[in-house]
């Protein structure tokens, strides 16, 4: 199906999709009712990266910068999905002792970048909640499936374009 949509065609697919995907994650935050935990709203501004990366690259007219910016999109999804998986670690093995930790903002605003980077890693015990499922799987698990297909469809992108050369 891809094999057929031009390069612009695709990176514009792909921004689309994760302007959809956002606009999910805060339908289920503002009408649903689910707080996003740090590791989520990490993910979010991955997304939005990858979003403006992959949109910005569709407007461009060089195929140069299709590839660059196909390149910046795939180290952006792996990031994602490197939180993602990390968020669904800790959602099939809990910590122990579990504890809800500050939200993003406030660990910004309290703590040092070099301090506070650290500690939205870490996950609290709202990254290891499950609030919703779909089909078996947490938020956490879809967004690491969108992550990998975007990076995936990006990643033959990239590759088409060097064979076509």
């Amino acid at each position: 199906m891809f094999s057929s949509l031009s390069v612009r065609q695709t990176l514009l697919a792909i921004c689309v999709a994760c302007i959809a995907l956002l606009a999910y994650g805060l339908y289920l935050q503002h009408v649903v009712g689910l707080e996003p935990c740090p590791m989520c709203i990490v993910q979010r501004y991955a997304m939005v990266l990858v979003a403006l990366f992959a949109g910005l690259s569709a407007a461009a007219r060089r195929r140069g910068v299709h590839i660059t910016g196909a390149v910046l999109v795939i180290v952006t999804a792996a990031f994602g999905a490197f939180v993602a998986a990390r968020q669904s670690w800790l959602q099939w093995y809990p910590p122990e002792v579990s504890s809800c930790g500050r939200d993003l903002y406030g660990m910004i605003e309290n703590f040092p970048l070099q301090r506070a980077i650290p500690m939205i890693f870490k996950g609290s015990g709202d990254c290891s909640k499950v609030d919703w499922t779909f089909l078996g799987g947490s938020i956490a698990n879809w967004s690491f499936l969108c992550f990998c297909a975007i990076a995936a469809l990006s990643l033959h992108l990239v590759w088409r374009s060097r064979n076509a050369r």
